[in-house]
């Protein structure tokens, strides 16, 4: 068990900023968490936290997992004063912090969200990790599931993932899967590119468009600079920002100021 005490963290927060589908609240300022085949349980009250993990898992996965060592209130602190609209959305997001999770997590998480909503998303991506994902046990006995790799769904037929409610989408996920598997698409190399070069090579994956590639990019390989533009994101976009959103102002950490603004289209407009 470890406690720390945060500043612009709040477990609540980036639970429902769809960025993160495998969260899930579970009692009173209480999360459970899944990440690739790890799974913590988080409290949370006021400022103080507990991770009920070892210390060396705390420090080694879940620290880095949730970006606690960047200080956001620099990213907040440099909003442009007279942008009340992107200071009122900051003040009410400000716990929310941009996550480092797993490349090919994200590539299907993204692929499933298309045309979707978050609870049906977490539904679909529950569905493919229990039929398809190892089966594991918490240290209290609580069962949960791995996310599965791409070699899970290498021999599938193209429609197979539409019993666990994928519908359409069920060709991106087990075509994408066939190219990481046959060498045809890398994600160790997508990992040590640029922002515009793994944009770029997402881009060339069955189903990815500019939305889907965007949200690859921060999400999970916390390209800073990627800024994804849903119907949310339009929204704010057409009524505040009638100029365009000034991304050169933000220039190196947009993507924080996008998930400011999506989370606030989602919860307050």
């Amino acid at each position: 068990m470890v406690k720390c005490k945060t500043n612009h963290f709040d477990i609540e927060q980036i639970c429902d900023s769809g960025q993160c589908f495998r969260m899930e609240h579970i009692g009173e300022g209480v999360y459970s968490v899944i990440a690739g085949d790890r799974y913590v349980k988080i409290a949370q009250s006021g400022g103080e936290c507990v991770f009920y993990c070892e210390q060396e898992e705390y420090e080694g996965f879940w620290s880095e997992y949730f970006d606690l060592d960047t200080d956001y209130g620099a990213y907040i602190g440099s909003i442009d004063p007279k942008d009340e609209y992107l200071s009122e959305a900051a003040r009410l997001g400000d716990g929310i912090r941009i996550l480092r999770q797993d490349l090919w997590e994200m590539i299907v998480s993204f692929l499933i969200s298309q045309q979707n909503n978050i609870t049906r998303i977490r539904r679909c991506i529950s569905n493919i990790c229990e039929r398809y994902g190892e089966k594991k046990q918490t240290e209290e006995g609580e069962t949960y599931y791995a996310f599965p790799g791409p070699e899970a769904f290498y021999r599938l037929g193209e429609d197979d993932l539409k019993e666990c409610n994928l519908g359409y989408r069920s060709k991106y996920v087990v075509r994408t899967a066939r190219d990481i598997m046959e060498g045809k698409v890398s994600l160790e190399a997508i990992e040590k590119m640029s922002y515009q070069e793994a944009k770029a090579e997402l881009l060339k994956l069955f189903g990815v468009g500019e939305k889907v590639a965007d949200c690859i990019c921060l999400f999970a390989l916390h390209k800073l600079e990627a800024f994804p533009v849903d119907t949310h994101i339009n929204q704010a976009l057409a009524k505040h920002y009638r100029r365009g959103f000034p991304k050169r102002r933000y220039k190196g950490y947009r993507g924080v100021m996008q998930q400011y603004i999506f989370y606030y289209e989602l919860k307050y407009a």
